[in-house]
């Protein structure tokens, strides 16, 4: 398995950065910013030619600006804020024809600033306020088509001239701005709202967003936030970081038909990571409210990364739309997104409340007379997301475990719906008498899942051990399962590029769970049951009642066989040995299932022979075709059917690691964005061995009726 992130940013590291971080040639993304690591950069950084992305800003780093030569992908570049040697700008910028963003800020720069860096081809962003550059600053004729951000505030610049450059360019605090002609250019930048949106007073009146009956001028906004991960922001003044919603948002609601009216932007902020958050309110096209499809349409869109963005990833979250007509409207959730201060004082309050009644929980815990009483205050950093619960309060939670509230059972015993103190959902796993572990297992399982963070991963909210009980309590996921949706039970209808976004997050999801996990974890029971779905049809990795960490070098667990069949890896049944392939196996497995609609093993056959046999047939499997998206523009269907038999393969050295999963599919994925707009008719597709322990048979299984989700 090769590294190819070193994600350490905001991790409180200190020392220096080691030279052996040169050594690890697969390396991709490198953030260390954000620490108090001190000592001089390693020389040998820039044999990492596969890096796009180095953020050192934001630590005590010293000695000379480290050589970048060389490193040729590298798109992204922060070395902000350190104690470097001064020195001109480094010549290496021009060896990175690929450089989108280079940031700089208060790195010792001095010296005139060559113009030869803003000709990069790829360059969008130039950062190199707080320094020491001098002289004219000349943008020259050849600056790059997509050069928007010149920040040069708080240097010695005496001179400007732009050539045909229009974009924005920050020169506040440089001697140059106390010249009388360059008033209008070192104007300083106010507070920013989208410049050509409608302006925030004229998308309703305030009372839109209250809980009062809508008059003939108010709509009902829905409500949701931006979160870009790539890039750190710090200058909310910058009229630049909303300028590019003007020109990909917009278009991107038209060309998909959104039924929405006009687009606001409600407040910004910068999160604890430096991330930027953009508040957003939609207004219908039609109407007071939204109906349930438009919410899904614009929830959908953003959520399959279709909006262009200088920044890299984001995601959208969204507020739970209250005003459905003829529903109860929820006065506290509008008002609370629009009044960006209120949030942020609820915020605070919220952070302080639940650190008190943390600190009580502790309490009660040392007070227990079993193994979780070794947690006391602070030796146990990784379950400050976990809560402990008593069985009164989980009782109330689930009204008694009554019968509405059951969910879902198992062999394990009963999953129920309840609804904490602060309105949160959560579903409740609770173990039977029969299949209750040891408590020392439990806290062990317990402390393994506080660990996991991430989005395409169900987050573990708290757990009860009380009164003889053992319950599990996680966030609930409002769409159920895949099974239940491929099946129709759910009455959700998922269309191509729906399957494989949901194929993607729960890729994403595994390969965190293999790579980025501490320990390691091999989930072990991949399959469509525990594949959810929440309200944007976001896919999220569920149930780890059989996952097994690796906490060595050995990379596999030897085990007794456990998972379900028609995903097992068959050398995982044949060796007893499991490995992360033999979740990628499973995964294979679960990608067909999309693909066909079909359960792995049904009466006439078991899906894996089935596609294989048809590929060896005709080369195609259009006749195994879900019936539900035999009509949709079915892009990059055989390069997705092609990996998944690539992770099915018997041997497990011939799979792929789930971060390469993670890319193919992606790729797929840009194929399928490229073809938005054409049209391709389905009507062509024409029907069309590997043995294995699960069939004998290689018949096909075709595809007959009428489903009765098809559009």
């Amino acid at each position: 398995m090769s590294l190819i992130h070193v994600i350490f940013n905001n991790n409180q590291l200190t020392g220096s950065i080691p030279d052996t971080l040169g050594l690890v040639l697969t390396l991709e993304v490198i953030r260390l910013d954000a620490n108090s690591l001190s000592g001089a950069v390693p020389k040998n950084l820039n044999i990492l030619t596969r890096a796009a992305e180095l953020n050192l800003g934001n630590n005590n780093l010293s000695g000379q600006i480290p050589d970048l030569t060389g490193m040729n992908v590298l798109t992204y570049v922060d070395l902000s804020n350190n104690s470097f040697d001064r020195s001109g700008i480094p010549e290496w910028f021009k060896t990175l024809p690929n450089l989108t963003t280079l940031i700089m800020v208060n790195t010792g720069l001095e010296g005139p600033i060559p113009t030869e860096i803003f000709n990069l081809p790829q360059l969008q962003t130039v950062i190199l306020r707080d320094n020491h550059l001098n002289g004219t600053l000349d943008i020259g004729m050849s600056f790059s088509s997509d050069l928007q951000l010149i920040d040069l505030q708080n240097n010695s610049i005496d001179g400007f001239n732009s050539g045909q450059y229009r974009n924005k360019t920050l020169l506040d605090d440089n001697p140059f701005c106390r010249k009388p002609e360059a008033a209008e250019i070192c104007k300083t930048v106010q507070a920013p709202m989208f410049s050509n949106f409608v302006p925030q007073q004229y998308c309703a009146p305030l009372s839109c967003f209250l809980d009062l009956e809508l008059g003939p001028d108010c709509s009902r906004p829905y409500l949701g936030s931006l979160v870009f991960r790539s890039f750190n922001f710090s200058d909310l003044a910058n009229l630049f970081y909303y300028n590019f919603l003007v020109n990909s948002l917009q278009p991107l609601l038209a060309n998909v038909s959104m039924p929405v009216d006009k687009v606001c932007l409600v407040s910004s902020s910068i999160d604890m990571y430096s991330y930027l958050v953009l508040n957003i309110a939609f207004f219908p096209l039609d109407g007071a409210y939204f109906n349930r499809t438009g919410i899904s349409t614009i929830g959908h869109v953003l959520n399959n990364q279709f909006l262009v963005s200088p920044y890299g990833p984001y995601y959208f979250i969204d507020l739970s739309y209250p005003s459905f007509p003829g529903q109860r409207k929820h006065t506290g959730l509008i008002i609370g997104l629009t009044i960006g201060g209120f949030v942020l004082a609820l915020l605070t309050i919220a952070a302080g409340v639940y650190a008190y009644r943390q600190g009580n929980v502790a309490k009660k815990a040392t007070k227990l007379s079993n193994p979780f009483s070794s947690w006391n205050e602070g030796s146990h950093p990784q379950l400050n997301a976990a809560r402990w619960f008593s069985f009164e309060e989980v009782k109330h939670f689930t009204d008694n475990f009554s019968g509405r509230s059951e969910i879902g059972s198992g062999g394990y015993g009963k999953v129920y719906k309840g609804k904490l103190n602060t309105g949160q959902l959560v579903a409740i796993k609770r173990a039977k008498q029969g299949s209750l572990q040891g408590a020392l297992e439990f806290k062990t399982e317990i402390e393994l899942l506080s660990r996991v963070h991430h989005k395409n991963v169900v987050n573990l909210v708290g757990f009860c051990y009380d009164e003889g009980e053992q319950m599990l309590i996680y966030e609930y996921v409002t769409n159920g399962s895949l099974k239940a949706t491929l099946s129709g039970k759910s009455g959700i209808w998922l269309n191509w590029p729906t399957r494989l976004n949901i194929a993607l997050g729960a890729a994403r999801g595994l390969a965190y769970l293999h790579e980025l996990a501490d320990p390691p974890i091999i989930h072990r029971d991949i399959k469509s049951d525990n594949i959810l779905l929440d309200d944007q049809l976001n896919a999220k990795v569920a149930d780890f009642g059989l996952c097994k960490p690796l906490s060595d070098n050995r990379g596999h667990v030897t085990t007794q066989v456990k998972g379900t069949m028609g995903y097992l890896d068959p050398e995982y049944y044949n060796t007893q040995m499991l490995t992360e392939k033999s979740d990628v196996y499973s995964f294979g497995v679960l990608m067909l299932e999309l693909v066909t609609g079909k359960n792995p093993i049904e009466q006439n056959g078991y899906i894996v022979t089935k596609v294989k046999g048809a590929l060896e047939e005709t080369g195609n499997i259009y006749n195994l075709v879900d019936d539900a998206i035999s009509f949709d523009m079915l892009t990059g269907v055989m390069e997705f059917v092609k990996l998944a038999i690539h992770c099915v393969q018997d041997r497990r050295d011939r799979r792929p690691a789930m971060s390469k999963v993670v890319k193919d599919i992606e790729s797929i994925i840009q194929e399928l964005k490229g073809h938005l707009g054409s049209t391709t008719s389905s009507a062509g597709y024409e029907g069309s061995g590997n043995v294995h322990p699960y069939s004998s048979s290689s018949s096909s299984f075709g595809i007959t009726g009428n489903n009765p989700l098809r559009r």
